[in-house]
């Protein structure tokens, strides 16, 4: 398969397994996306030749550079002993106990190789941490220890697998060599990623103070920056660009950059760049991992010399060995804290700390690196082994941080990878622990109470000079806040909201077929317009209790019917003047006013009646089809005047209205305290993308 065709492949299937991840709620999108990488190797017969140079450089350098802009600054500083910690010390120490364990269970393997595998298998890796801490409600300091020292264990980790590999290669190890190496590629890598992140950001000030403001230009400097801090340092310095990175994205996004301030579109179009590259580029990782699984195993699999029960016994005790050192080693430094500090040291916090730590891509990419032949020409010894033991532990350490960390946490959440969703609930930012303020509401509840408090304004608004504008835009509303409140209806076969809306629709369809049996008896439409329309109306009715059978959802030939309506409306629309004076044309208009008037009508009746008023049916869902049937008579008036400049300066006039009445309600709940700040910026964010997006919109319409 060619490089385009692979590419292209990849794509396609993290598409695929976000969209199965939605069906099949208790896998994790991350496993979906290994096992549809193995199936892709497996059946397709995909191969990548990864080579740990250009991997780090397109996939680890702008994830990490990434979560280096969104990194909260203060826990990091707070957190600063036992990150470096973690991701020094640790790094060498589970080398060391790591390396000799695997000696131990595998005599054949020279030390330096041991040494060499637990080093690869000591770094944390940064995707798989986050995706995990979407899953489970990590404690915020076990969170931000193990999302900050996933950073930068990568540069430990690989330093020294690069020696160890090195020593088995030449027979030769000097200790003084490494450290000052080690050192050097350290405090170079973060230097050379502060000189140069301070470099870009005045150039980016100089590009503006010229005049050169364009946002996709800035978006696509600021993309184009981890590439080149770490290309920089990499090739050309040969330090840490792993590091040099991190440090240029922990920089990168400072309140102190005043061109942000200059651009404040910027910040959109860059947060939504950067969700889609860390969306495509955290899913093709894991696809990555699946596709090399069985490289990794295939030939310890068909060694005769070693079983494959006995090598996953090797897995499980090398996994076991690195996961008690981590916990031992976290457990050990807060009884130093608790000493010094009067700190309190927990076991169930250094076992959530070890089991997050999850390995990843990087160890995999990491020990494919592994030469096939010594300096001398004979193989490499026990290379397979070597393989099979890292993909094994990579593969354990997700599905074992999977299945624990909800029992012992006692808390799960959907696994959910960075990228893969926009709007996220922040207040869980809020410390349980910490915070008993039981004011704050969720982001669901805020935006769904913000596109509330635009309808009413826009409703407020409403003349029949701008009847169809108003209408169309408060449908538009009634659209987001009914998917914000059906992502909240879960656990039952049909939720109660849709099942209100389908017993709804179906009064309102039958107030439609009386309207339409009334035309007919007082001879008003033809037989031919009668008779089409009643089996339309029919159809829905039918449509409606299918509905119900499937949990709400639509059949593939309600979807087909959709679309065909909406083509008709469209080529009704869009009709001529010669099409406009045929009479089935206007018979037709006439029976969707009428019927329309006819549902509504019934509907409301039936809504006054004193059984129906105490089942107490969702407000949300009767004013939607309210609107929905105002809309269809305020469509039909309109198609008897030309769609003039008049309804899209209207509309553009309402949404307006509509963005400040959001921003109002945003400062509402911000003052009364029902949100945090965090969540004011983000709904605030928002808002200013949706607005530019519709001005966008009416400039390319214009």
């Amino acid at each position: 398969m060619h490089l385009v065709e692979a590419v292209l492949f990849l794509m396609a299937l993290v598409i695929v397994s976000n969209v199965l991840s939605h069906y099949i709620v208790a896998v994790p999108v991350s496993l979906i996306q290994v096992a549809l990488g193995l199936g892709a190797a497996l059946f397709f017969h995909l191969e990548i030749n990864l080579a740990t140079d250009w991997f780090m450089l397109l996939f680890i350098a702008p994830l990490l550079f990434y979560d280096g802009r969104n990194f909260p600054r203060r826990e990091l500083w707070e957190l600063r002993g036992p990150i470096i910690g973690n991701a020094i010390f640790l790094v060498f120490v589970t080398m060391l106990v790591g390396g000799y364990l695997i000696h131990f269970l595998i005599p054949p393997m020279p030390l330096p190789a041991s040494f060499a595998l637990a080093a690869i298998l000591s770094p944390t890796d940064p995707i798989a941490v986050q995706s995990l801490a979407k899953r489970v409600h990590l404690p915020k300091g076990v969170l931000h220890l193990v999302s900050g020292e996933s950073l930068i264990n990568d540069a430990s980790g690989l330093f020294g697998f690069k020696y160890g590999i090195a020593a088995t290669m030449t027979g030769t190890f000097v200790l003084g060599n490494a450290v000052r190496d080690f050192f050097y590629v350290a405090i170079v890598g973060a230097l050379a990623g502060l000189v140069l992140i301070s470099l870009i950001n005045l150039s980016r000030k100089w590009l503006l103070q010229q005049g050169i403001n364009d946002v996709i230009l800035h978006t696509i400097l600021q993309v184009l920056t981890p590439f080149f801090i770490y290309l920089v340092v990499d090739e050309f310095m040969h330090a840490s660009g792993v590091i040099a990175v991190v440090v240029a994205g922990l920089l990168s996004n400072t309140r102190y950059n005043r061109y942000i301030a200059a651009l404040p579109e910027l910040r959109i179009v860059s947060e939504r760049t950067w969700d889609i590259i860390v969306y495509t580029l955290n899913g093709i990782i894991f696809l990555i991992l699946g596709i090399e699984l069985p490289v990794a195993m295939t030939d310890t699999i068909a060694d005769h010399e070693v079983s494959t029960f006995q090598a996953l016994g090797f897995v499980v005790v090398v996994y076991l060995g690195i996961l008690i050192v981590r916990t031992l080693w976290i457990y050990g430094y807060m009884l130093l804290v608790k000493r010094s500090k009067e700190g309190k040291a927990s076991w169930r916090a250094a076992l959530l700390s070890g089991i997050s730590g999850v390995r990843g891509a990087i160890t995999l990419v990491g020990v494919l690196a592994v030469p096939a032949a010594l300096s001398n020409g004979d193989a490499f010894p026990e290379r397979s082994l070597m393989l099979f033991i890292a993909a094994g532990v990579v593969v354990l350490s997700l599905i074992v941080a999977i299945i624990a960390l909800p029992l012992v946490t006692r808390s799960v959440a959907p696994l959910q990878t960075r990228g893969s969703t926009i709007v996220t609930d922040d207040s869980g930012d809020q410390d349980d622990d910490d915070s008993n303020d039981i004011r704050i509401i969720s982001m669901s509840q805020a935006q769904t109470f913000v596109f509330q408090m635009a309808v009413r304004r826009v409703e407020s608004e409403r003349r029949e000079t701008n009847q169809k504008a108003a209408l169309d835009l408060i449908a538009e509303y009634q659209y987001l806040i009914r998917r914000l409140e059906l992502a909240e209806d879960t656990g039952a076969a049909i939720p109660p909201l849709i099942q209100d809306e389908l017993d709804l629709r179906k009064v309102g369809v039958q107030g439609e077929l009386y309207a339409l049996d009334d035309l007919w008896r007082d001879n008003k439409i033809m037989s031919k317009s009668y008779a089409k329309a009643r089996k339309q109306l029919q159809h829905r009715l039918n449509d409606l209790d299918s509905m119900a059978k499937r949990s709400g959802r639509p059949t593939f030939r309600m979807l087909f019917e959709r679309s065909a309506l909406r083509l008709s409306h469209w080529w009704y629309t869009v009709a001529s003047e010669q099409n406009r004076s045929h009479r089935f044309f206007n018979e037709r208009l006439f029976i969707e006013k009428e019927t329309a008037k006819g549902g509504l009508k019934y509907l409301s009746q039936f809504l006054r009646q004193k059984e129906n008023k105490a089942h107490n049916y969702n407000r949300q869902v009767i004013y939607a089809l309210i609107v929905q049937y105002r809309n269809r008579i305020a469509s039909v008036k309109a198609l008897n005047t030309h769609k003039s400049t008049q309804y899209e300066q209207e509309l553009g006039r309402l949404r307006a209205i509509a963005f400040a009445a959001e921003r109002a309600a945003i400062h509402d709940l911000t003052e009364k305290g029902y949100i945090t700040m965090t969540m004011a910026q983000k709904l605030n964010q928002n808002v200013n993308f949706t607005e530019n997006a519709a001005t966008l919109t009416s400039l390319e319409e214009v």
